[in-house]
């Protein structure tokens, strides 16, 4: 089967990883590097951050559960401030991809883990200026389809949340290339049938993603 579908994670991906704010948060706070992650990563599936990101808590409720997650591993870090370094800077080269490959006919849509506060795509509550949320949602209307995780109540590496996209695009797994940050949601994409690309920078992404596709890209 062909491939027409281009499915991207945002934070991370079409911009900066969070995960280099996260370092500088540390260094600044005097905490062990990828701290953050290791709160993020202990029980995945029900701590404050994936409880932010399916909308079943607000951003009080984050900020001192993630305290108290923080806490149990030895040091303080208040959720509110983890919130305040998050948003990533927009990757230009991976903007112009998207024009590039719906000029090209391929379809181009959209997971994001994000969090319901009205704050930003990706990652829970990214602080923007005017002129910076702007620009994200300029970004966005490019896709044809977009499934934030905090609307749709389910949240990556839940297998569902790929075949929603699937299903609001009229595609088949097999059809689709999905790119992401994180290991743990490129593996479902993948045993779905999905052609999954883990991306680790701008350039390495759209290297990996021109030659699959056989089309040259910013």
């Amino acid at each position: 089967m062909s491939l027409t579908t281009v499915i991207f994670d945002f934070g991370g991906v079409i911009t900066a990883s969070p995960f280099e704010a996260f370092n500088r948060l540390e260094e600044e706070r005097g905490l062990p590097r990828d701290f953050v992650r290791r709160v993020n990563a202990a029980n995945p599936d029900d701590n404050a951050w994936a409880k932010f990101e399916r909308a079943e808590i607000d951003a009080a409720a984050f900020d001192s559960l993630f305290a108290e997650e923080a806490r149990a591993l030895g040091h303080e870090l208040q959720g509110e401030a983890v919130l305040a370094v998050i948003a990533g800077a927009v990757r230009p080269a991976m903007v112009a991809a998207l024009d590039t490959l719906k000029a090209r006919g391929f379809r181009i849509g959209c997971i994001t883990n994000n969090v319901p506060d009205g704050k930003g795509i990706k990652g829970a509550g990214m602080t923007r200026s005017a002129a910076a949320a702007h620009e994200v949602a300029d970004i966005m209307a490019r896709f044809e389809h977009v499934i934030e995780s905090s609307k749709a109540g389910v949240r990556k590496p839940d297998p569902r949340i790929y075949l929603m996209m699937c299903e609001k695009l009229g595609v088949e797994p097999a059809e689709c290339v999905y790119l992401d940050d994180l290991g743990i949601n490129c593996k479902p994409a993948s045993q779905l049938g999905m052609h999954a690309i883990k991306v680790t920078s701008g350039e390495q992404a759209l290297a990996d993603l021109s030659m699959v596709l056989g089309v040259a890209l910013p």
